[in-house]
């Protein structure tokens, strides 16, 4: 029913059911995964009613809420780099960690998302975490901001490739992903088109 892929990796459909409507991924030498991509396969969808959280779980840590997938959201980019620090990171080299995912009734998971939301920073994945006390409307404005440049990130990094040696003064092996310019202007222009329908 899912599939996770780790850039570098091979798509991974080896879900494991650990309870009625609760799977795990098992995610190996996870600190060296920046994002990770959770999708529907597309053979079975959710039952009306139903969609799923997505967690991951780091050895002797709590599960943390990365987000949510559903029938009109089937897949989404998750950051990972940010759910665990660089110190705790040393202290385990090579671990592994789990992705898990919670088939649950919509209002449950839409309830979930916004005490997620609720948090400082917006999520335990939050690319951009607000330090300071604001005002309503500024932390409206910050919040949209987020979400604005957290889609663009997460789009714009699904095309990003590393250079080889076709591609001139970088080379082959850099140390440096590219991204083409297509994929920033095809993304402003559905941003465009969301604001038009109203549906940001």
């Amino acid at each position: 029913m899912f599939g996770c892929i780790v850039a570098g990796r091979l798509v991974q459909t080896n879900l494991q059911q650990v309870d009625v409507n609760k799977y795990v991924f098992e995610l190996p030498d996870a600190y060296n995964i920046n994002h990770i991509v959770v999708f529907l396969l597309g053979t079975v969808p959710f039952e009306p009613g139903y969609a799923a959280t997505v967690h991951l779980l780091w050895p002797n840590k709590s599960w943390q809420m990365l987000g949510a997938l559903s029938n009109d959201k089937p897949s989404a980019i998750f950051r990972l780099k940010a759910t665990i620090t660089p110190e705790e990171a040393a202290s385990m080299p090579g671990v592994n960690a789990e992705l898990g995912i919670s088939i649950e009734p919509i209002e449950a998971v839409e309830q979930q998302l916004q005490q997620m939301r609720q948090q400082p920073g917006g999520s335990s994945n939050a690319m951009v975490v607000a330090q300071k006390q604001q005002s309503p409307s500024a932390q409206g404005a910050l919040q949209f901001a987020e979400r604005t440049l957290q889609s663009l990130f997460d789009y714009a990094m699904s095309f990003a490739t590393r250079p080889d040696a076709s591609m001139g003064a970088f080379g082959s092996g850099a140390a440096v992903q590219v991204l083409p310019v297509k994929a920033f202007e095809d993304w402003y222009s559905g941003f465009l088109r969301k604001i038009q329908r109203g549906d940001l």
